[in-house]
C-alpha cells in the first residue's frame, strides 16, 4: 500500500522518487507501469519542491548592527 504523497516526509519523498527514477532509468518496467510510475514521480517531486519551498521560505539572515551585535532578522532572499 503507497503512503498519501501528502503525507511523506522530504527525505522519504527524495528516497521514493529516486528509486522511481532508477525504475525507469533501467527500462525493464512494462510501459503501463511506467506511466503509473511516472505520475508517482512527478507527485513526488511536486512535494519535495513544496517542502524545500516552505524550508527557505523560514531561513532568515542576522542583521547586525555597527558594533557587530544582532539588530534583527530578514527574509533569506534567494538569488
Amino acid at each position: 500500500m503507497e503512503i498519501p504523497v501528502e503525507d511523506l516526509s522530504f527525505e522519504a519523498a527524495l528516497r521514493e522518487l529516486e528509486a522511481i527514477v532508477g525504475r525507469l532509468e533501467s527500462g525493464d518496467e512494462p510501459l503501463e507501469d511506467a506511466i503509473k510510475l511516472y505520475e508517482r514521480g512527478d507527485k513526488l517531486r511536486l512535494r519535495c519542491k513544496e517542502r524545500l519551498d516552505a524550508a527557505q521560505s523560514r531561513i532568515e539572515s542576522i542583521r547586525t548592527d555597527a558594533d557587530g551585535r544582532a539588530a534583527g532578522t530578514q527574509p533569506f532572499a534567494a538569488g
